[in-house]
């Protein structure tokens, strides 16, 4: 009963937002809140930016994309600073259809899916409310009332500007209905919805020997010119076209290069002068972002034809690349996963995240940076701390390749692979090597792919399996190492007494004996060597570390375990080494004794209780990770 009460308090609340009154009665709330009488680009940029603006490394992130889009912050920054902004403000950009450009599963869909859903609620609110003449079918704005002569006083009494002639239809009704008298024409608030056909329109293209540019225009009520004797009567029209129902809101024009040319010369003048014409009428008013979308290849197509040159400089076109952030990317797999009916199933820890490496590996190009390979790039995009590398480095690496991201694997072929691996698996838990498999075997049977691309993509399935090789063994490692980062901070706190002591020059003292000892190389070398610090640059690290360590000190912090990117990897390597007989022993023995089986059991228990596998998963880990160490 839940879910009816929401429905009843929902239809009490549009009955309580509901307002009807005269054009005079709603003068007075022009007056009082100019905002009602923004124009439609001005009411979507309001919406987005209502809903919350962070600044985050000097980007902006707008909220009102948060929970559906990942990764793709630079793209929407530059839609709505580029775009929505200036249209807000009445510049020229607004005169302009909106495509956005991008790969198949990019999120261009769901980019305009929110803004469609957005302008539903945001109408609703104080801030997002729209008012329009009663009983027109276009919704029109109430504002079209004041005559041309008249609109530069308006602006001056009421600082809002007037664009935009009344309707044929209106315009009769003004002189048959109110006998010109604009002060009692009613005026209702409206909700836009798409399902009603408020506000929100959207056109796809069919057959073109079928359609009808009535879908678009709107067309002649046959049934009706007996009664009002003409054609060219307003009240003989239907003005239910896409480009009438959409006003006042946006309009999606769907795949709209793939349409035919006359549907598109409709375009011409609405996006530059803001009408079009239908039938037998003057022209027609309309006040809408129009927002379509394509792929490169189409775009690349459409462009060549010269007889598309004046649609095409009215075109903006906004593109929308894949993610290329791996920690993005799981979170695409999830939102996708939790959406389905597989969201019961347990997905080991890393499994999503070996995918979303072997994506972004695929929409990456080699950078000509010295020393930047591909793994490298991915995690300085990820926000990874790469020792060398800064945000400057970042920055140029983006600016190295404008336009990448608009080719790889799309998160939808990862998915079906995924989804593919789950009901094969019997058990219902999958893990990393799982989704490995199945991307490698799905690679044969997708289509777009060239035996060259899929040798490509076959080495970036070989990386994506030797990080997760290296994600499985530190996981084992910090599962057997108890109280791992105790024992983790007692050997660096050992290391850096004794590097301290040799930079200076001075002993160590025995905490038992408290005789005084030189600094114990041996330790120092077993560290280093993790990491590859050869004798000769032995000296410089740990100079380096030292002058790290008084850098915290002056500004007052604590050099601790995870200060020193590369002294941590090689304190971890140390501990696993000396761990390792251990784990080969417990993890490969077919019939353990009763230490081994504890020390087993209080692992995978760690797992479940502390890194969220399951009993099947951490079992799974295990053997693996003890076949990786036997090899």
């Amino acid at each position: 009963m839940d879910i009816l009460n929401k429905v009843r308090n929902h239809r009490e609340e549009e009955e309580r937002l509901k307002w009807e009154g005269t054009f005079a009665e709603y003068l007075d709330i022009v007056k009082e809140r100019p905002e009602v009488a923004q124009t439609a680009h001005s009411r979507i940029y309001n919406m987005i930016k209502h809903a919350g603006v962070l600044e985050r490394d000097g980007r902006k992130m707008y909220q009102f994309f948060g929970k559906e889009i990942f990764g793709l912050e630079d793209a929407i920054e530059k839609l709505v600073e580029e775009y929505l902004h200036p249209a807000a403000k009445r510049l020229d950009v607004r005169k302009r259809i909106l495509l956005l450009m991008g790969p198949v599963s990019g999120g261009k869909s769901t980019v305009v899916t929110m803004l469609k859903r957005g302008l539903e609620q945001f109408s609703r609110t104080d801030e997002g409310a729209v008012y329009a003449i009663k009983g027109c079918p276009m919704h029109e704005d109430p504002l079209h009332l004041i005559p041309n002569h008249l609109r530069g006083d308006f602006y001056k009494e009421y600082g809002v500007r007037i664009e935009g002639s009344l309707s044929p239809l209106n315009a009769m009704r003004l002189e048959k209905e109110y006998g010109g008298r604009i002060e009692d024409v009613e005026v209702e608030r409206i909700f836009l919805s798409e399902d009603r056909r408020v506000g929100i329109g959207t056109f796809s293209p069919s057959d073109p020997k079928s359609q009808d540019i009535a879908d678009l225009t709107g067309s002649i009520d046959f049934s009706t010119i007996a009664e009002y004797g003409s054609e060219s009567d307003p009240r003989a029209y239907r003005f239910d076209g896409e480009l009438n129902k959409a006003n006042r809101g946006m309009m999606e024009f769907q795949e709209m290069l793939k349409c035919d040319e006359k549907f598109l010369w409709h375009l011409l003048s609405l996006t530059q002068e803001g009408n079009f014409k239908a039938g037998r009428f003057a022209l027609i008013s309309a006040d809408e972002l129009i927002v379509a979308h394509t792929n490169e290849a189409e775009y690349r197509s459409f462009i060549s034809n010269k007889k598309n040159e004046a649609l095409h400089s009215r075109i903006i076109v906004m593109p929308i690349p894949y993610n290329l952030r791996v920690s993005e990317e799981e979170r695409i797999y999830q939102k996708m996963i939790n959406e389905s009916d597989m969201a019961h199933v347990h997905i080991a820890p890393h499994a999503l995240r070996v995918a979303a490496i072997f994506s972004i590996l695929t929409r990456l190009n080699d950078s000509k940076k010295q020393g930047v390979d591909l793994i490298k790039k991915m995690r300085l995009y990820d926000g990874e701390s790469v020792e060398g590398y800064n945000q400057v480095d970042v920055d140029e690496l983006r600016k190295e390749f404008p336009e990448e991201g608009m080719d790889g694997i799309d998160p939808r072929y990862v998915i079906n692979r995924i989804s593919s691996t789950i009901i094969r698996k019997e058990v219902p838990s999958i893990n990393a090597l799982d989704v490995l498999r199945s991307l490698k075997e799905g690679l044969d049977q997708h289509a777009s792919i060239s035996d060259e691309g899929k040798e490509k993509y076959m080495n970036y399935i070989a990386v994506a399996r030797r990080e997760y090789d290296e994600i499985a063994k530190k996981e084992v490692q910090k599962a057997f190492v108890y109280s791992y980062e105790e024992s983790a901070k007692t050997l660096m706190d050992n290391y850096l007494d004794n590097v301290e002591a040799f930079c200076n020059k001075n002993k160590l003292k025995d905490p038992l004996t408290g005789e005084e000892m030189n600094p114990d190389e041996k330790l120092m070398r077993s560290i280093e060597e993790q990491i590859g610090i050869s004798e000769n640059a032995k000296r410089a690290f740990r100079e380096e570390i030292l002058i790290r360590i008084s850098a915290f000190a002056r500004k007052g912090k604590r050099f601790d375990y995870n200060s020193h990117e590369r002294l941590r990897e090689a304190i971890q390597k140390k501990l696993f080494a000396d761990l390792k007989d251990v784990v080969k022993i417990t993890t490969s023995t077919q019939t353990p004794d009763e230490s081994q089986l504890k020390k087993i059991n209080e692992v995978i228990a760690r797992l479940i209780d502390e890194y969220g596998y399951n009993s099947v998963s951490a079992n799974e880990l295990l053997r693996y990770v003890g076949s990786l160490l036997n090899r």
